[in-house]
């Protein structure tokens, strides 16, 4: 559905910030291995998810959805036995690259054929370097199409020993870390290269909460014996930072004071980095007992490094239009390699809009307008790109763009944030 966004727009003055998404799938899958039964207490409910769970559920875990709880019946470890006809099974993941990848580890304990696809996205994400590694640990591997693309089968089970994988997107280091626990044998993990890596501290942090045995040597090496166990458990997920975001960014080019509630800055998410970003920028920061505080200032161009926080790229792109002089957003090659090429894709919809924004191999440069010098941004006809985060950002462009803009197509936000433009129409006042 098309989006017309008028300029003026506030933001809401307190909003409670969805659930995160990365900690959500990580439960819903290390339930689905465990023994028993476990709870998910206040867990996001979008489309990644329900992508997940029709994934946990297809592996043999029983899911209950209630109002702020899900309740999963794990294997204990033992996937798609569910109708033991020895027929191949298929997963589909839908937009969701996270499933995608975490599930993918999983499948490969099984010794049962399975087949992962999803939408048009997910058929273009690279999969190679961890299916390299699972077949390197005792899986089989095969591709329907491209090779080293979505559709793929994978037949297992997973015996242990070695592998090196280079890892653009933590997920695929994160996928070998979930899974090997539960392999016949012992596993050594070499990494020549990991981006994201908050991504892998909070995959850690949720082995250290099962009581999971494993050596990390600086990330670059990882041993993990095989045998071991999940448990069910009860727990709640915290607020999405990378949800929050846009909001934080909001809040700063319009200079508005804004509550947000659900986040725990001790939690392992990178994109809380976001927060120091903006008060690098200007914006005046309170942290408290899970929640944020940001005042909107006059901001000023900076350069940050978004290796660990790609998600975060759409959204400052966006803030450093609004900012006096240079924002470099560097070091975030892996950005090209999410739902679109977000690199490409900002630099050209932001153009669209009179941006002065170049792109880098692994990056953008942003020239903000001098203050007071009118509308940094004008009121255009952009594309999505059938992005969350591509839309979420030119629909807070907008906000202090002159002029109307339109968005061609809205609807990808459910993917992560649902009520995403709920919150921005509502009144602020």
């Amino acid at each position: 559905m098309r989006r017309v966004i008028k300029s003026g727009g506030r933001v809401p003055k307190e909003i409670t910030v969805p659930a995160s998404k990365s900690h959500s799938i990580r439960a819903l899958l290390i339930a689905a291995a465990a023994d028993g039964v476990s709870g998910i207490l206040n867990p996001l409910v979008s489309e990644d998810s329900k992508s997940c769970i029709s994934a946990v559920r297809r592996m043999g875990a029983e899911v209950t959805m209630e109002e702020s709880r899900w309740t999963v019946k794990g294997t204990g470890g033992k996937f798609f036995n569910d109708d033991g006809n020895g027929q191949e099974a298929v997963v589909d993941t839908g937009n969701s690259g996270t499933t995608l990848y975490l599930a993918a580890g999983f499948a490969a304990l099984s010794d049962r054929a399975v087949t992962f696809t999803g939408d048009e996205q997910i058929q273009s994400r690279p999969a190679g370097n961890l299916l390299n590694s699972l077949s390197d640990l005792g899986a089989s591997i095969t591709y329907k199409n491209n090779k080293g693309y979505p559709p793929f089968t994978i037949k297992g089970p997973l015996k242990g020993g070695s592998t090196s994988i280079e890892c653009p997107t933590s997920q695929y280091l994160s996928s070998l870390l979930l899974c090997a626990p539960l392999s016949l044998g012992e596993t050594v993990i070499e990494v020549p290269l990991l981006r994201e890596q908050p991504y892998v501290e909070m995959t850690l942090r949720w082995l250290d909460e099962q009581g999971i045995k494993y050596i990390n040597n600086d990330f670059k090496q990882f041993i993990i014996p095989g045998g071991q166990k999940y448990r069910s458990f009860k727990k709640q997920v915290p607020g999405d930072f990378s949800s929050a975001t846009f909001f934080l960014c909001a809040a700063a080019i319009t200079r508005s004071t804004v509550i947000l509630r659900g986040l725990d800055m001790h939690d392992s998410q990178g994109d809380k980095a976001v927060v120091s970003m903006l008060e690098k920028m200007g914006c005046r920061v309170e942290t408290g007992k899970d929640l944020v505080k940001i005042e909107g200032r006059p901001l000023n161009g900076c350069i940050f490094d978004l290796n660990d926080t790609p998600d975060a790229l759409p959204a400052m792109a966006v803030t450093a239009c609004f900012a006096e002089g240079e924002t470099r957003l560097i070091n975030v090659p892996q950005a090209r390699l999410k739902e679109t090429d977000r690199i490409a894709v900002m630099a050209r919809e932001l153009s669209k809009m009179g941006a002065d924004i170049e792109e880098l191999p692994d990056g953008l440069v942003i020239r903000g307008q001098k203050t007071g010098s009118g509308f940094p941004l004008q009121g255009a006809l952009v594309c999505g790109h059938k992005d969350h985060r591509v839309i979420m950002s030119l629909a807070i462009a907008a906000l202090r763009a002159e002029g109307e803009t339109t968005i061609d197509d809205d609807s990808a936000v459910g993917v992560t944030f649902p009520g995403f433009f709920d919150l921005l129409d509502r009144d602020s006042e």
